[in-house]
């Protein structure tokens, strides 16, 4: 095991999250939405409905969920061009980590023949967008699920787990926890970790950035992530119950 530093560079300690907050319903005519916000990096997550499946999806009795993902001009500290017409291959790889780490927590039969789609779009970006998209998502999707019920829409929630996201790393040698821009730039070893409320792991993205990292260093990041992912689920237990006691 590694020794831990005494400071990161914003005071946080190797096993620490970067501060974790909600804002709810910045969009009125969203099923739900909220903008969550983990340390510096910011992203507006929502949720539609459309009472269709794709094509292919017709006929089976099975719902479907669908998430995009984009950079928003002025997120970053040189300008993001919008992505209209053709996306960059990061944009559809994150987009897709998203929309299955949504789907495997969604009972498709419950949902019907309906989509539930779900944009995450990011307002400030200092590392960690595709794991605070997944964590803010997540959320929005339960408040999504829980507005169906309440209007008749659905018998009962398809969201039948929790889903949460971090990133950890070797920086300096030093494994570190919920990586922010200062820290990721010079990783020497980037994952990101996807788990649901049940303990199981959705999918791990990990990346040698320079040499190969061994099984060992693997599984230090790994047990890094696991409280870090409790934490994370238990900020949005918490985040949901301030929401719906001020409703």
């Amino acid at each position: 095991m590694s020794q831990s530093p005494e400071q990161r560079t914003d005071g946080r300690r190797p096993q620490q999250l970067r501060p974790f907050s909600v804002t709810w319903n910045p969009m009125g005519f969203a099923l739900s939405s909220l903008v969550v916000h983990t340390g510096r990096t910011a992203v507006l997550c929502s949720v539609c409905l459309e009472d269709k499946v794709p094509r292919w999806r017709k006929g089976e009795g099975l719902g479907w969920l669908s998430a995009e993902y984009r950079l928003l001009p002025g997120s970053t500290p040189q300008r993001q061009s919008r992505e209209l017409m053709k996306l960059s291959g990061r944009t559809q790889e994150i987009q897709r980590l998203i929309g299955r780490s949504l789907r495997a927590v969604i009972d498709m039969e419950r949902l019907g023949e309906r989509t539930l789609l779900i944009d995450c779009d990011v307002i400030q970006a200092d590392a960690g967008t595709r794991t605070a998209s997944i964590t803010g998502a997540w959320l929005a999707l339960d408040q999504a699920c829980r507005s169906l019920v309440d209007q008749g829409v659905l018998e009962q929630s398809p969201l039948i787990n929790q889903v949460a996201a971090v990133s950890v790393g070797l920086v300096d040698g030093q494994a570190l926890l919920d990586l922010d821009y200062s820290e990721d730039s010079r990783a020497e070893v980037d994952l990101n970790v996807v788990q649901s409320g049940d303990g199981r792991l959705l999918e791990i993205q990990g990346t040698a950035e320079g040499a190969p990292f061994s099984r060992s260093q693997l599984n230090e990041l790994l047990d890094l992530a696991e409280p870090g992912l409790s934490s994370l689920m238990q900020a949005q237990r918490q985040a949901f119950k301030e929401h719906s006691s001020v409703r």
